[in-house]
């Protein structure tokens, strides 16, 4: 997870058609606010504003074709998932609890909470996930302040992930053990067997790329591993966090985990 750079400007169909809808689900539930919270009533979303192409393609060119939680490429193997930061319908604080209604639906269509991810990141992991570092402040109604609310999750639009997340070697690990880099890596399955063996994989070629960029007296290949080097650190490089961590360790493998691909 690194830093994500969004664009300011939102799609027009959020600032217009989807404006419009904040406004008749805040409407709806000042009418009714029992019912919603007892999950009588439930409200209905309009994927095809939320989820239009032009909110997609532009999310998924913020993100350099990168889901926003693993920094996986996707594209080219599937068309990934609109996700909403704060989840629209209902939340959860762990996986095993209950459902609670509603959610942050008045941010259903709001361009600062939707991120595009891979299918596993949203439909496994995220889902209505959305703890919080301390319960009693939770917005839940469109008139509350969410920045009272201190999310355990990091938010990469917001803040700097490599403040909060690091790597050994190929595995990520939360700096000095603070609690959201805990929550982001565990709940959202940064630290999923198939991801790390995927990361193992580009790991070991970097590393190999490093040693020929390092080499003295240098080698006829050298400028192109250092070239190479510079590239897979950018931000539209897959895995840039963990190969920036293991550039600044000079590609270290002393405490690696022992690498088990299948």
């Amino acid at each position: 997870m690194i830093r994500i750079n969004k664009p300011k400007q939102a799609p027009n169909i959020l600032t217009l058609k989807g404006k419009a809808e904040r406004r008749a689900l805040s409407s709806a539930y000042s009418r009714a606010a029992l019912d919603y919270q007892s999950g009588k009533k439930i409200f209905d979303f309009d994927s095809t504003i939320y989820g239009h192409q032009t909110v997609k393609s532009l999310l998924i060119k913020a993100q350099h074709g990168k889901c926003f939680i693993c920094e996986s490429k996707f594209a080219h193997v599937a068309y990934g998932d609109v996700e909403h930061f704060r989840p629209k319908a209902g939340y959860k604080t762990n996986a095993k609890d209950k459902l609670q209604k509603p959610g942050y639906y008045w941010l259903a269509y709001e361009w600062s909470n939707l991120f595009a991810s891979c299918q596993i990141c949203n439909q496994r992991f995220k889902r209505n996930l959305f703890p919080l570092l301390d319960e009693s402040k939770r917005a839940k109604a469109h008139r509350d302040n969410i920045r009272k609310e201190e999310p355990l999750f990091i938010n990469p639009a917001e803040e700097n992930p490599e403040k909060f997340i690091t790597f050994k070697c190929w595995e990520p690990q939360a700096i000095n053990g603070n609690p959201r880099g805990e929550a982001t890596i565990k709940m959202l399955g940064l630290d999923r067997r198939e991801l790390n063996d995927r990361r193992i994989h580009h790991y070991n070629l970097l590393s190999l790329v490093y040693a020929l960029a390092i080499a003295e007296p240098p080698q006829s290949e050298t400028e192109d591993a250092r070239a190479l080097l510079v590239k897979a650190v950018l931000d539209n490089a897959e895995f840039a966090g963990m190969i920036r961590a293991a550039v600044g360790s000079a590609f270290s493998k002393e405490g690696c985990a022992k690498a088990e691909t299948s």
